[in-house]
């Protein structure tokens, strides 16, 4: 019989969360013909915040210190987008502690690639 798969971990001393297999802090979809990016990053100020475009991949990135606390958090994480995107219309917003990125699909690129003919 299978153990299931996170048991290995169990009597290890890591977070959990590092071999959780997913993570639901954004939400990625295309609307529109723009890619639409909503990272969750709630206690962060805009200005500890950035984002930035390289090559096809976007990068965001936060570092919030509490100093009453004495704590620091920090995100950190790429995105590869498959399309070419118009890279002078992506636009960025953060309201609510939720970060918001439109990245708009260059349209000669929309539709990419041989359109191959289906016989019946």
């Amino acid at each position: 019989m299978l153990e299931p798969a996170n048991t290995w971990t169990q009597g290890l001393d890591f977070p959990s969360r590092l071999f959780e297999s997913g993570s639901n802090d954004y939400e990625l979809y295309e609307e529109d013909g723009e890619f639409v990016l909503s990272v969750e990053l709630p206690g962060f100020d805009p200005a500890e915040i950035t984002a930035s475009w390289n090559d096809g991949v976007l990068n965001v990135a936060g570092e919030h210190e509490d100093e009453r606390r004495g704590t620091r958090r920090t995100y950190h994480r790429r995105f590869r987008f498959p399309k070419a995107i118009d890279e002078d219309g992506i636009r960025a917003e953060y309201r609510n502690g939720i970060l918001t990125v439109r990245l708009p699909v260059t349209v000669e690129d929309a539709v990419s690639g041989t359109e191959i003919e289906i016989e019946s």
